[in-house]
């Protein structure tokens, strides 16, 4: 692969607001500004939101206080910088997906319970913005979170995560990581099998480019050495044609980046922090973007605030970044940044 290009950095910090600007110095990496804007009302991490009516929602989470997690939905209006309170979700659930189709949001599977006592579900909810009001929706053939999903032509694509091994699972070593990938119809209401993505993974990223879904880092649970068992990050890009059915496996990440958030914006995706547990313990800041035109990552400024389990939204020129941890597992973070994206 290609060295990562050479960037220009500038930063200017006033008061609780920051900027700072990038602008690749060769080829088509485009030119981003990161600034701070509103703060969730809730700290919490292990979000998944879509956007509604030009309003990013954001459901359920991990919160770094008991109970330890939430049925809180909240939405954001970056035309006034400001977030709404929504009505809650049914159940409490984190690692709760949301997908926004057919002028709706579905909140897909997800995990109850505090760490380390949780139990992966099959429900969906679904969110009549008009009526403020979340009823059932079609449930998952199996319980499972931490997944990816994505919505293309009235489908919502359902990929990976954690499945329970037992039919009593209630605990986060009771799961297990999957390939396992399924679509809903929201016509017919019915889930039907796909093929399998190449890598069973959890707590990776997804975007959507020209119909395809990519589908980027993440971790699996892998026996070490001393015979524990810890997540360990994978760099992985794969991408699903729903229109051929098939997979493919592109350029991987330059680095491993598990608990991750990802974007698409004027055909390229963007990726960014997460967090590590071997070799080393760390949270991630660094941010890529992908070019699928060229099959090449580029480095982009990191983000201000390193985190993991951290949403990510576009609405207009702008990828927003909300909550997230802080610190390798439990530390959720009201923190929301924006990468405004000015084309050369």
């Amino acid at each position: 692969m290609k060295p990562l290009l050479p960037l220009l950095l500038g930063m200017t910090l006033m008061g609780s607001s920051y900027q700072v600007t990038a602008q690749a110095s060769a080829d088509s990496t485009p030119t981003v500004t990161w600034s701070r804007v509103a703060d969730t009302t809730v700290a919490r991490q292990e979000i998944y939101p879509a956007v509604l009516n030009g309003r990013i929602i954001v459901a359920g989470g991990v919160l770094s206080q008991p109970p330890g997690f939430t049925d809180h939905v909240e939405a954001y209006d970056p035309k006034t910088d400001r977030w709404t309170t929504l009505a809650p979700l049914p159940e409490g659930r984190h690692h709760i997906a949301l997908a926004e189709a057919g002028g709706k949001i579905y909140g897909i599977g997800g995990f109850s319970g505090a760490i380390p006592d949780w139990r992966a579900h099959a429900t969906v909810f679904v969110y009549d913005g008009q009526a403020n009001r979340w009823s059932p929706g079609p449930i998952l053939p199996q319980p499972r979170a931490e997944g990816v999903v994505a919505s293309i032509k009235g489908k919502i694509y359902f990929i990976g995560g954690r499945i329970p091994t037992s039919l009593n699972a209630a605990h986060i070593n009771e799961h297990t990581d999957t390939a396992r990938s399924e679509v809903l119809d929201i016509g017919s209401g019915r889930w039907e099998r796909i093929p399998d993505a190449p890598t069973a993974r959890n707590s990776a990223a997804a975007a959507v480019i020209d119909d395809k879904i990519y589908v980027v880092g993440g971790r699996q649970m892998l026996k070490q050495a001393d015979g524990r068992t810890r997540p360990v990050n994978v760099a992985t890009l794969e991408v699903y044609d729903p229109a051929t059915g098939r997979w493919e496996t592109r350029a991987p990440m330059p680095q491993a980046q598990g608990g991750l958030a990802a974007a698409a914006y004027g055909g390229r995706l963007y990726a960014f922090g997460g967090e590590q547990f071997v070799p080393n313990i760390r949270v991630f800041p660094d941010a890529w973007v992908y070019d699928p035109g060229t099959d090449r990552w580029s480095a982009l400024p990191a983000m201000p605030t390193p985190r993991h389990g951290h949403g990510a939204a576009v609405v207009g020129n702008r990828i927003f970044l909300m909550g997230g941890g802080d610190k390798v597992g439990v530390g959720a973070s009201r923190v929301q940044e924006a990468l405004k994206i000015s084309a050369n």
